[in-house]
């Protein structure tokens, strides 16, 4: 499988990939008018595309039945309402014959590539984790997926990264173990696989996403210097403010061609990864990663609630009062007039 030439020009450079949340009715029914609203908020908002049915979506709509239609809804609305080329990359996880499965259908719904999460398969070696990769990797181009273990991941090592990048279908890894060391890891793997010209480098650090993104990582590989670059970011973060992200990446982008860093970019990184605690909870070891997403959304009018498919699944003690906070902090990193003037048509 290959993408087409385009979209795959489009993951090259680096692009910002919201990821997809999952709009609720009261009654934890598909809110069909609200899911389209979001697609259709990232689209205008400049996103490069839309990942569905990834951690942000909720991995248990697989258990709701409703993995394929809410795959289906942000696939119509990138045909109907977006008017260039987006990158669409669908979440696929489970043992193998479901990861396949739910390849397949991606496939079939027009989707460009499957990240892969491995959290299913649990403490299988690494040897598996690859052999599963590569039965995948058979239906639909891959983006590799580090998950942070607070939320379901596993430590991978550098030579696993070296061996999954090394896999021919693979496209991009997306970093998101939310540790230095380990996304060094990620970034040595591919320059030792050589497939640093085939294989781009996403941030989901969410808490430091805007640092990836300036920092150029020189590694070495037979004796000489190999310099990576993460072109762009996947990352729940986006799911909300994103037209603010949208313009956060193209300064990053300037600054890389630059070669030069302005003191203002590492003030913003700081901003940002505070406002990050606040949505993903971390004073809370991250239970409320989703719910505080939802929350900004729920205020700016894009979801009317703050419905999880896990009825224990809100908000943490204090959460709101931080969202509160950094919001009133950081009224640059917010995106509400934008939302405000647009509600309406993406609702309608």
């Amino acid at each position: 499988m290959t993408m087409p030439a385009d979209i795959a020009e489009i993951l090259r450079r680096g692009t910002a990939i919201p990821a997809h949340p999952l709009a609720l009715t009261p009654a934890r029914t598909l809110d069909e008018r609200r899911q389209r609203a979001l697609a259709r908020y990232y689209i205008d908002a400049g996103a490069g595309g839309l990942a569905v049915g990834v951690h942000t979506t909720q991995f248990a709509i697989r258990e709701t039945g409703l993995f394929e239609p809410v795959l289906r809804t942000a696939a119509e609305e990138a045909e109907r309402w977006s008017d260039r080329p987006l990158v669409m990359i669908a979440g696929v996880c489970g043992p193998t014959a479901q990861a396949v499965r739910e390849a397949e259908i991606a496939r079939n719904l027009g989707y460009h590539a499957g990240l892969l999460s491995l959290a299913a398969l649990g403490s299988a070696s690494e040897d598996a984790l690859i052999a599963h990769a590569e039965a995948v990797g058979a239906v639909i181009p891959l983006v590799g997926f580090y998950l942070q273990p607070a939320v379901g991941g596993r430590e991978l090592s550098a030579d696993f990264w070296r061996r999954f990048a090394a896999i021919e279908a693979v496209v991009a890894i997306k970093m998101a173990p939310f540790d230095r060391y380990r996304t060094i890891d990620v970034v040595r793997g591919v320059a030792e696989a050589g497939a640093e010209d085939r294989v781009t480098l996403y941030t989901g650090n969410d808490d430091h996403y805007l640092l990836d993104l300036i920092t150029p990582h020189t590694v070495m590989r037979g004796g000489e210097p190999v310099t990576l670059r993460i072109r762009g970011g996947l990352l729940g973060q986006w799911s909300v403010w994103t037209s603010v992200a949208v313009d956060v990446l193209r300064r990053a982008h300037e600054a890389a061609a630059a070669d030069t860093v302005p003191a203002a970019l590492l003030t913003l990184d700081a901003q940002l990864t505070d406002a990050n605690g606040a949505l993903f909870d971390v004073h809370n070891a991250f239970h409320g990663c989703i719910a505080g997403c939802h929350e900004v959304l729920r205020r700016q009018g894009l979801l009317d609630n703050l419905v999880l498919i896990d009825p224990d699944e809100g908000l943490s003690p204090g959460q709101a009062d931080e969202i509160d906070r950094v919001t009133a902090a950081y009224p640059h990193i917010t995106d509400d007039d934008f939302v405000r003037a647009n509600l309406e048509r993406w609702l309608a």
